[in-house]
């Protein structure tokens, strides 16, 4: 007797909406627990003291060295951070790793060639900053719970400092950067006077240069806006990264605005082509095709025509392009080991030798070896992220997604302005505070490994005469995790459909009915002469 002969057809129906409506009250209970976890995640202690020291731009002096409260922070836990990098304590070493350290090598050969006496002072800075940045991160943000606590203090230190950046714009003077240095004992970072932009001064805020503050708010804003949906609440979430971007906005940078507008262009993306899992190909090769049009239509070079539009003025853009096509002249004359720290070559009426493109700087002062290692790891990172399928995982998808719109805009705002000081490091302390998503485990079966890109689980092979398993739902797969085995059976009007449909056999249902356990619970109470029929 099949199974359907022996529960009436209106039991099976209270029993697909008690299981489907057991499901749903699981389902809110574990998303309200998650939430509840998460906001209470905390973050290690080293790095709310690098946090602190990056937006209190305290500097001080020991003996000939000039310190600040990042480089403090990290000069005492970078070796640490080493030993415990080789040592596995952090997961294996990665390619990353790898050419991160070999661009350090490169840059103390580098400057040992073409700076011996200045090696040792600039080695130390440079990589302490940089490594140090991208190592702390490594060691301290792990999980989805710590990257979260950190866009957390992102989202307070936006918040904080959007009255400062408002009066500055005003007044001209950053206030926090003039109160430093009325302290005694302690200086702080100059105050720039980059003059006006739209009507208004340029807030600095607390970092060395208005461009610094506006990278720094813009990262803010694609980590708060995407990474903490579902977490803090519609109406914060929109204030907060607002917030955010009113400050990336004040301090009248083409390169953080453009990071800005970069940022909400692929959020719309995102959204209009939700339902499209190649949408992010497609934009790629929008993109090629663009170039490609560019070239053949333009007397000027794509990488031209994309520094005029992305400036305020066409001075500024005419300058840059000249910047550019001087420092490749520097780059193909001292290929291997590049100029160090030593002035580059260009015009005559070019007094300042400023560099505002971070890319080229590296190539320029330690040769193309120097600037592959570096291009390479935080490319091939991205890459490797960008395959990652957190499909199954919607907060493991925004937490992926806020981190991959952070750094492409990042990666477009340096080919425009060149990065040093406390704003240096924490851009590659954003880098290394992704890479745990790269070992992250997906909810989805199918998603990628963190590595090859493969399947995590191998197809179950087909025996002869045996059904291949059917497609596991994301629904389904919610309802497995939280309800009992017994409950998350197939439904009686599913098993009467694929008999109806000849998936199998009447005899095949009623054998598994009779060995199947019964929950109790949801077993309808049959009638004394069932109708044969029903």
């Amino acid at each position: 007797m099949a199974l359907s002969e022996n529960i009436p057809r209106d039991a099976r129906a209270g029993q697909g909406k008690a299981v489907s409506g057991l499901a749903k009250i699981g389902i809110t209970l574990q998303s309200g627990l998650e939430r509840v976890g998460l906001a209470r995640a905390r973050l290690a202690l080293p790095v709310v003291l690098y946090l602190l020291a990056v937006v209190l731009p305290v500097t001080f002096s020991v003996g000939p060295l000039k310190m600040n409260g990042v480089r403090l922070v990290l000069i005492v836990m970078i070796i640490p951070l080493m030993i415990n990098l080789f040592r596995g304590k952090y997961g294996r070493i990665l390619a990353v790793d790898i050419l991160f350290m070999a661009h350090i090598a490169w840059v103390t050969l580098a400057l040992a060639v073409n700076n011996p006496a200045q090696v040792v002072t600039n080695v130390g800075s440079t990589g302490i900053e940089f490594l140090g940045g991208y190592l702390l991160a490594r060691a301290y943000i792990r999980s989805r719970e710590d990257f979260i606590a950190l866009i957390r203090w992102l989202a307070v230190i936006a918040f904080f400092l959007l009255p400062f950046a408002l009066l500055e714009t005003q007044t001209g003077r950053p206030m926090i950067i003039d109160a430093i240095n009325r302290l005694p004992g302690v200086s702080s970072v100059a105050a720039v006077n980059s003059g006006e932009r739209l009507g208004m001064d340029r807030a600095q805020t607390v970092f060395a240069h208005p461009i610094h503050s506006g990278l720094f708010f813009s990262i803010a804003f694609a980590l708060i806006f995407n990474g903490m949906k579902g977490v803090f609440s519609p109406v914060a979430r929109y204030g907060i990264a607002g917030a955010a971007g009113i400050c990336t906005f004040l301090a009248l940078s083409s390169g953080a605005l453009l990071a800005l507008f970069l940022q909400i262009f692929m959020i719309l993306w995102a959204w209009l082509f939700r339902n499209n899992d190649r949408k992010w190909q497609i934009l790629l090769g929008l993109f090629v095709l663009l170039y490609i049009a560019i070239d053949i239509a333009s007397t000027r070079s794509p990488i031209r025509v994309f520094m005029t539009y992305a400036t305020f003025s066409a001075h500024t853009a005419y300058w840059r392009s000249i910047i550019f096509e001087w420092g490749m002249v520097n780059v193909w004359a001292n290929p291997f080991v590049g100029l160090g720290l030593n002035d580059w070559v260009r015009p005559r009426y070019m007094v300042s030798g400023s560099m505002d493109n971070f890319w080229l700087v590296m190539a320029v002062r330690y040769g193309i070896p120097g600037f592959l290692a570096i291009a390479a790891g935080y490319l091939l990172t991205l890459w490797k992220m960008g395959r990652r399928d957190f499909s199954g995982d919607p907060l493991m998808l925004n937490l992926r997604r806020a981190w991959m719109f952070c750094m492409v805009g990042i990666t477009f705002v340096l080919i425009t302005v060149h990065i040093w000081h406390t704003v240096y490091s924490f851009v590659f302390f954003i880098f290394g505070s992704g890479i745990w998503m790269l070992y992250a485990q997906a909810a989805n079966p199918k998603a990628a490994s963190p590595h090859t890109g493969a399947p995590t689980t191998a197809r179950m092979p087909e025996a002869p005469g045996q059904e291949r398993p059917g497609k596991i739902t994301r629904k389904g797969a919610e309802m497995r995790r939280i309800l009992p085995a017994q409950v998350v059976r197939t439904t009686p009007e599913r098993v009467d459909n694929r008999v109806a449909r000849n998936e199998i056999s009447a005899p095949a249902v009623a054998r598994n009915a009779a060995e199947a356990p019964r929950f109790s619970r949801f077993t309808p109470r049959q009638p004394r002469n069932p109708d044969p029929s029903s």
